[in-house]
């Protein structure tokens, strides 16, 4: 797609989990009973913050390939962002510079990086290489 014009604005990764006090308080207690999952958030947080790997991958992602990576609750999309993630959450979109959504990573891609941002960023690399 880079032939035709195709540039990528930015990332989008979506939580399967909602944001605000309410959603971040069920999604904790959800985790610990076994009834809530979210890959992204594996990926991205320790129990109680964001991982220093996941904030070192952003600044890697922006200085070397120039993309900025937004994370979003599902309470947090827009409509557009909705229905390109279509209920398949977590996932990452990818926006183009025309405003225009797909997705480049699904929770299958999500859960094969079992938390590990490294393995994360090696799986995300290698489908950017398809764009």
């Amino acid at each position: 797609m880079a032939g035709r014009g195709f540039l990528i604005s930015r990332l989008i990764g979506i939580y399967n989990a909602d944001g605000g006090l309410r959603g971040e308080l069920a999604y904790f207690f959800g985790h610990l009973v076994g009834v809530a999952e979210c890959a992204l958030c594996d990926i991205t947080h320790s129990p109680v913050r964001k991982k220093k790997e996941w904030k070192e991958f952003e600044v890697r992602l922006e200085d070397d390939l120039g993309h900025e990576f937004v994370l979003l609750h599902r309470n947090e999309t827009n409509d557009a962002q909705k229905k390109a993630s279509a209920g398949r959450e977590p996932c990452v979109l990818i926006e183009s510079d025309d405003g225009s959504l797909s997705m480049i990573a699904d929770w299958n891609d999500l859960e094969a990086a079992k938390g590990d941002v490294q393995v994360f960023e090696r799986i995300l690399r290698s489908k950017l290489l398809m764009y």
